[in-house]
């Protein structure tokens, strides 16, 4: 993943929230050869998000994150292993946060219910369709408007 100069602070933050470990190695190369950096800054960053390996590089502002790319996070149970998403607060109620997002470094977040994973694999294939449709309208999933689109 590509940031501008903010890979170790994301690593830090991805392991407090998400992962057991999170390294980082500095560069040893000339300048020269280091994007938008000197001798001696973190070039790259190991961490773990939600399981999946990951390394953040430090090579400036050339490239932003899109949703090309986005961690998906199944949602059911409050509690550990939420993801560090920018979240409204003001909604309290279980599954409020669910829907794509996007964390303070502009990297994508779904936060899926595993009720809307369950029907988009209904083995019956007009119902996972109007599921399918019906959810591709939303910003933030709506379980109930989910299940209607199931059952017709």
């Amino acid at each position: 993943m590509w940031y501008d100069g903010t890979a170790i602070d994301a690593a830090r933050f991805y392991a407090e929230d998400l992962s057991r470990t999170a390294r980082w190695a500095r560069s040893t190369a000339r300048p020269a050869t280091i994007p938008d950096g000197k001798q001696g800054d973190v070039l790259t960053v190991e961490f773990t998000v939600i399981g999946i390996p990951c390394i953040g590089l430090n090579g400036g502002p050339q490239f932003k994150h899109s949703e090309a790319f986005s961690f998906q996070v199944a949602h059911g149970r409050p509690g550990r292993n939420r993801p560090p998403v920018e979240r409204d607060r003001r909604e309290r109620r279980p599954g409020a946060q669910c829907g794509w997002c996007k964390d303070k470094w502009g990297l994508s977040w779904q936060i899926t219910p595993r009720a809307l994973t369950a029907a988009i694999a209904d083995p019956d294939r007009a119902a996972a369709k109007r599921v399918f449709e019906a959810m591709m309208t939303m910003q933030k999933i709506d379980i109930a408007t989910i299940e209607a689109a199931r059952k017709g």
